[in-house]
């Protein structure tokens, strides 16, 4: 563990932890072997105060070294056989040295100490991760299923795809799936950190962990245990925790030619020293200068801020991928915010239908359908739920930025924006739905346009906070959209933004981004799926309601597992005070060595005291790292909170 950052073996990725309780300090290995050691301290000190013969304390000494050094040495051994060396290294070479000239106490002072604060890093870094353990602790031991038309109780592993669940009042889901029937409110505050229970119903997603209110619901399974949705966020959180950070980079570029270094500079004061005086005395003091330049704080600062960090993150419903991620979240200045299911509900529908002359609201929307019934996007819900009995035309081709287009009954029609189809005397009616705040989408049959569909989407009630909250945190705020400008533009003053970026393809939103990178740390925030080229180009992509979404997870490096967009500021603020902790550490470390070094050089430290300010800085670190683990939850929305007008959601094949 002392050698993390220095060459330390690399833990398994890719896997989820098993679900367990942060184990007790008496359970780590290290803080047993320590514990063992001091003992056999006191009892040599005894000993000797005693008047015991030096044999015998010096026996109890050689044994508390044995098992304190039981704790780095063997691994010290196996990173040098693979060419690494590292903070144990130093450690090792330092006892070794110290058992040279007979300074068997002060070796097995070094070892009781650094084994203490190997056994605290271990014991942080599991608890820190507890955020993760708890969210695969949230799938409960057994379900019901039905199978042969007889409900069987089994284990959530023997759950297959298409198996039926029976969810009763009070009982968590053990797997992800669809709801089959029944309609009840799920509590998913344990998941996506969201305080107001969820209204669930026949058709609707549910996901692994949530409670069940009231009623009882079935479930159809969609996924197996060990590929539900908590299995997923942890899996990835896991492998990502391999990525490092630019403070964490920070630490290694210190660490790792500080190391070599040090022994190069223990070298040569042996050396020199020797020539000029009495060897014993300058190999002793050489050996005082490793262990007081040992980067070992230095080496688990940013770890165990990290590993902190991301477990609170988790717990209040954000999903941060490593250290890197971390970071960079903790440096953003510009944040570019996605209108559809970012700033808006993402639950549009249709509120009006103007049909040209020769046409009627009933062909508008016949055609309309029509085309949208091929498509997945949040329009064609909306359209689609005012149709009755859409009929699918034929053909169906998407065209990015702009809409749709195929046949019906043989004849060429197309649903899109305004300016890719010609409004010709609806030019006045498109107008104002714009002006009203409503995407307006022309209906073309034939070359004609034979009419306007106008759709809404409501703003998010929480949206004008949160824009309030950004900019109070220093953060540039912008709206991207593929919306009209005029339509942008009433949604952007309804949420306080003032730099609109509107009419924008896929592409052109990514190239928004690159110019706002230029000029500040930019994060941008989509729904991780139309939005994936401006969240690959963002210093950092960070996805919006991506619980249930594989490509926002996968695409993004934060993802807000729930709906509330509050989660943004609150995520951006833990990060800050995150990077703030793990700079705290960083100086705090490097100033120790600096202070060490001259005065272990001059006789002024011996070696048990360097050690013993040493290890004691690291506990420090340890420490001052854990805070980061420390989050709140969101409040709940107030009531009083009065959603804004609405929201103009994009023409049909725009983001």
């Amino acid at each position: 563990m002392g050698d993390a950052c220095c060459g330390a073996e690399p833990r398994p990725t890719g896997t989820a932890p098993e679900p367990q309780e942060p184990p007790r300090l008496w359970q780590i290995r290290e803080l047993r072997l320590s514990a063992l050691a001091g003992v056999l301290l006191a009892v040599a000190l005894i000993a000797g105060w005693a008047g015991a013969p030096p044999p015998v304390a010096s026996g109890f000494e050689i044994a508390a070294l044995v098992l304190g050094a039981a704790t780095f040495v063997p691994g010290t051994v196996r990173r040098l056989l693979t060419g690494r060396i590292g903070v144990g290294t130093l450690m090792t070479i330092a006892a070794v040295g110290a058992v040279a000239l007979g300074q068997f106490f002060e070796a097995a002072m070094l070892a009781f100490l650094y084994s203490v604060s190997e056994g605290l890093e271990e014991y942080s870094l599991a608890r820190t991760r507890r955020g993760l353990r708890a969210l695969l602790s949230l799938v409960p031991a057994q379900a019901t299923v039905l199978r042969h038309g007889r409900e069987q109780v089994v284990a959530p592993a023997e759950l297959r795809t298409g198996d039926v669940l029976v969810v009763r009042a009070g009982e968590r889901l053990a797997t992800d799936g669809v709801v089959r029937s029944g309609h009840t409110a799920l509590d998913v505050s344990a998941i996506t950190g969201e305080s107001v229970p969820v209204e669930v119903g026949v058709g609707t997603d549910v996901y692994a962990g949530s409670i069940n209110g009231s009623g009882v619901i079935e479930v159809t399974v969609t996924a197996a245990a060990q590929d539900n949705s908590l299995a997923r966020i942890v899996r990835i959180v896991m492998a990502e925790q391999e990525r490092k950070g630019a403070s964490q980079r920070l630490a290694d570029r210190i660490a790792k030619p500080l190391v070599p270094g040090i022994m190069v500079l223990a070298a040569l004061i042996a050396a020199l020293g020797s020539l000029l005086g009495d060897p014993a005395l300058w190999l002793e003091r050489a050996l005082v200068v490793l262990v007081a330049a040992s980067p070992c704080a230095l080496a688990i600062s940013v770890p165990v801020t990290v590993f902190a960090a991301v477990g609170a993150a988790s717990r209040f419903g954000v999903l941060v991928k490593g250290g890197a991620a971390l970071e960079t979240l903790g440096t953003v200045r510009t944040v570019a915010l996605d209108k559809t299911g970012t700033l808006t509900r993402n639950r549009p529908t249709v509120v009006e239908v103007v049909a040209a002359t020769g046409s009627t609201r009933d062909q508008v929307l016949d055609v309309a359908a029509a085309l949208e019934a091929r498509s997945e996007h949040p329009l064609a819900r909306a359209i689609l739920a005012a149709v009755d009995e859409p009929r699918p035309a034929t053909a169906v081709q998407t065209v990015p930025g702009a809409g749709l287009t195929g046949r019906l009954d043989g004849v060429p029609v197309r649903l899109g924006r305004p300016g890719w189809i010609g409004a010709g005397h609806l030019a006045g009616e498109v107008a104002r739905m714009q002006a009203a705040g409503a995407t307006a989408a022309l209906v073309e049959v034939d070359g004609r346009a034979i009419g306007a569909v106008a759709v809404r989407d409501e703003l998010r009630p929480e949206a004008a906070e949160v824009v309030a909250r950004l900019r109070r945190g220093g953060c540039r705020v912008a709206m991207l959209t593929g919306d009209n400008l005029t339509t942008a533009t009433a949604l952007a003053r309804q949420a306080d933004i003032d730099e609109v970026h509107a009419d924008l393809r896929p592409e052109d939103k990514s190239r928004i981004v690159t110019d706002l990178r230029a000029r500040q740390v930019t994060a941008m925030v989509g729904d991780g799926v139309n939005d994936a080229p401006a969240l690959a180009t963002a210093d950092l992509g960070i996805a919006m309601g991506a619980l249930g979404t594989d490509v926002a997870i996968e695409t993004a490096d934060v993802a807000l597992m729930g709906e509330d967009l509050r989660h943004l500021p609150q995520a951006l603020d833990h990060a800050r005070r995150s990077r703030r902790i793990m700079l705290q550490n960083i100086g705090m470390s490097l100033g120790l060595i600096a202070v060490l070094i001259p005065l272990s050089l001059l006789g002024l430290l011996g070696l048990a005291a360097v050690v013993a300010v040493h290890e004691l800085a690291e506990v420090l670190v340890i420490a001052n790292g854990v805070r980061a683990g420390r989050a709140r939850a969101l409040r709940p929305l107030s009531s009083t909170v009065t959603p804004a007008t609405v929201d103009a959601a994009p023409t049909p094949a725009t983001t």
